[in-house]
């Protein structure tokens, strides 16, 4: 070979690799979230305000580019997203490297409506949403359902989702799928406020305070404004601890 043509091949060779290099060096695109689950994450209607679902505050704790698409709604369980077809929109949605966050559990115990799943059903229908996650090229992440703010007359938080957390954890685990401890996370959390400080975190207003809520309203359940964020934090915390690829969309990191 002459050394004219081993140059060029040389200089091709160093062209290309320098190619090569460059488009792995370049930022990957975003992944999209998505959420599924039930009123403690949902967006709210206007007439419900200030009730706030912690997928609403989740984007502020992720950098811009990040999309969070939040299906989740109001009194939906494990069992009714899927059957009235909100699922179907999700699924069909998602592209390779987005992730789904799968959180059930508020609804699923109540055993006298279509939404009820039993411990057992319930973790089948989260199997499920994995499943079909991965058929699509998704990351799913199991989360156990935040807890209810209920204390005792000692001042102690009572559980009060039976055996729906473990399950998750369970089911995470045989899927070999991140699991972010909501239910502990969140207790924690209430708990650390304590009894009477706690009630900020939720939706919880005087008489005449807001024009939503002209008698007031006492909800344990649902989030305010400020519960929301707070909630979303410890979201955004689990995906730290998790180690997930998206942690280094996360704010601050």
């Amino acid at each position: 070979m002459h050394f004219s043509s081993f140059l060029i091949r040389l200089t091709g060779f160093i062209l290309v690799a320098a190619v090569v290099v460059g488009c792995r060096s370049l930022p990957a695109t975003p992944p999209t979230v998505y959420l599924i689950g039930d009123s403690t994450a949902a967006d709210k209607r206007e007439d419900r305000r200030p009730e706030t679902g912690w997928g609403e505050a989740l984007s502020d704790y992720l950098t811009a580019g990040v999309v969070v698409e939040n299906h989740a709604r109001n009194g939906r369980s494990s069992r009714s997203f899927r059957q009235e077809g909100l699922w179907r929109i999700v699924y069909e949605a998602i592209r390779p490297g987005d992730y789904v966050f799968i959180q059930f559990g508020h609804n699923d115990p109540k055993p006298d409506t279509s939404r009820f799943s039993s411990p057992e059903d319930y973790g089948d229908n989260l199997k499920r949403y994995v499943e079909e996650t991965r058929e699509r090229g998704g990351r799913a992440v199991i989360l156990s359902p935040i807890v209810r703010r209920k204390f005792d007359a000692a001042g102690v938080l009572q559980p009060t989702h039976e055996a729906y957390p473990a399950t998750a954890r369970r089911v995470a685990r045989e899927m070999k799928v991140p699991f972010i401890d909501m239910t502990t996370l969140s207790r924690d959390l209430i708990s650390g406020y304590g009894d009477a400080p706690s009630q900020a975190l939720f939706l919880w207003l005087e008489a005449g305070e807001h024009p939503n809520y002209p008698e007031g309203v006492e909800d344990n359940t649902h989030l305010s404004p400020a519960g929301a964020r707070a909630i979303a934090g410890l979201v955004a915390r689990g995906i730290r601890e998790a180690r997930l690829p998206l942690r280094r969309q996360l704010v601050g990191k």
